[in-house]
This record gives structure tokens, sequence and C-alpha cells, in this order.
């Protein structure tokens, strides 16, 4: 009982110290803790990450141990810590910066027109839904916070409104713009032919070809949303943060591109309503022109 009336004395006297400033601090402190771990454990690095805290472990166990040598070339590699640390890191440093950047940018910055992302959402369900069907391999980037001029200035510059037809166009195989991405930036096509990062990812399915990969790796340098359309099996497909969904319908195509690339989940549920009316009247138009000729 003693033991238990000194540490509640402890404890108290510990709590009337606490400020609100500390608990806000703690508060930080945790919030920082808790996203480093979430993005990490959704990129490639989280075996990094093991692998380092394997040798810190070992590293307390020779200050304990009578382990000489060990200690000499963990307390020598160690050294250069945080050197190897920015090496191995440096595509997730950049990114996290990129997406602390991309927030301000959000507080400050100008609202991008929904009514351009609603009408490229739409155009670009209706483009691969044609394409899945004709097998026709496409790739479509979709920028949000990170910028993406660099990959953009890799291909042709472009400032139009994404039209389904022109979509099928640009990767309608004898095109000169087939052999890259389309980049779409704030609902307009930005570039085309752009070239775009491959993934060193080597749990990547052998099935996956150099499109998906070079979406997958559009995908882990950037918060970009990439949509792919398999040449082989006309699957439609998407990438986000290094993970790549397969085999989706049109219908769970376009649901997952309201979710992604609009604001607000109230703007989100009218948004996918109106652009299932507008692929329905599309569909239909279609239809009238077939049963004309």
């Amino acid at each position: 009982m003693d033991t238990i009336r000194q540490f509640l004395t402890v404890l108290r006297n510990l709590l009337q110290t606490v400020t609100v400033w500390d608990i806000i601090d703690i508060a930080f402190v945790a919030f920082l803790v808790y996203k480093l771990i979430t993005f990490f454990s959704k990129s490639n690095s989280m075996n990094v990450i093991k692998g380092i805290l394997i040798l810190l472990a070992l590293m307390l166990l020779t200050t304990v141990a009578p382990l000489p040598v060990t200690s000499f070339l963990l307390g020598n590699a160690f050294e250069m810590g945080i050197i190897i640390i920015i090496v191995l890191f440096q595509p997730e440093i950049r990114r996290i910066l990129e997406q602390v950047g991309g927030s301000i940018k959000d507080i400050f910055g100008h609202p991008v027109k929904t009514k351009n992302i609603e009408n490229a959402i739409a155009q670009t369900v209706l483009a691969f839904t044609d394409m899945s069907r004709s097998r026709t391999g496409a790739l479509i980037v979709f920028e949000r916070d990170t910028n993406l001029d660099s990959y953009i200035k890799t291909g042709t510059i472009v400032d139009a409104s994404p039209a389904a037809e022109l979509l099928k166009n640009l990767f309608w195989d004898k095109a000169p713009l087939h052999d890259g991405a389309v980049i779409i930036r704030d609902g307009r096509i930005a570039g085309a032919a752009c070239m775009l990062p491959l993934s060193g990812n080597a749990n990547i399915s052998r099935e996956l070809g150099m499109r998906h990969r070079a979406g997958i790796g559009m995908s882990e340098r950037s918060d970009a949303v990439v949509a792919i359309v398999s040449e082989e099996t006309g699957d439609i497909s998407v990438a986000m943060e290094g993970i790549i969904k397969r085999g989706l319908s049109p219908d769970t195509f376009e649901r997952l591109l309201c979710m992604e690339l609009m604001p607000q989940e109230e703007e989100k549920q009218g948004i996918a309503a109106t652009i299932r009316k507008k692929l329905a009247a599309a569909k239909a138009r279609k239809g009238k022109k077939a049963g004309d000729k």
C-alpha cells in the first residue's frame, strides 16, 4: 500500500507541473510519429526501417554483452547514420516535403473548379470503358498536390479540355503521342506522351508490363492518381501510393476517381450522381447512332 501511495503522490505532483503547452507539445509529437509510421507503412521502406531497428537493438545488446568487434563495427556505421538515412529515404523525404508544401498550397491557394474535374472524370471513364473493350493501352495521371512539371516537360505540352474521343485518339496505337502518359492538371490535359519513372519494387507481379510499372512508379514518387488500361487484357487499374487496384469495372473506376479527386465528401456524392447521368446519356446517344445506322 505504501508503494501505491508513493506512486500516486509522485503522479499527482507530476500532473501539477504539466501545463497546456506540455500537452500540446506531446500531442504534436505523437501526431508526427503517427503520420511518419503511417507514411512509411504504405511505402516500400518499412523493411529498411525494421532493419535499422534491428541494428539499434544489436547496439544496445553490445553495451551489456562483451562483443567488442560487433560494437566497433556498429559504432562506426552509425557515425554516418544521418547521411545513410538521407540516402536511403531520399524519395520518401522529398515526398513528405512535397505533401507539406501541397497542404500549404491548399490553405492559401485558389480552389480548383469542380466542373473541370467533374468533366475530366466523366470523359476518362467513357474513354476507358471503350478502350477496355478494344484493349487499347492507356496511362493517365491525375495530378494532385505534388507538382508534376518535370514529367510534363518530358512529353508534349497540351492545354485542352478532356474529351473521350480526344483521349482515345491520343492512345490510338498509330498516333504519334500514344507512347507515354497523359497528365491531367486541374481538370485539363497538361501533357501527352510523358515519360514516367518505373517502379523499383521487386514484389510487383510479373503479369504487369512496363505501362503498369510506370504507373506504380509515378504513384510511389507523388500523390497522383494513375489510371491504366491493359493492352493485353483490357483490365482497368488504378495506382495510388505505390499500390495498384486491378480489374475495376467502369462503375467502380468512376466512384474511385470521384472519391480521390473531389475535395469534399458532400460534393463527391452529388458529382458522382451527375457523372453517372452523363455516362448514361452518352451511352444512350451511342446506342441511338448505332440504331440509325
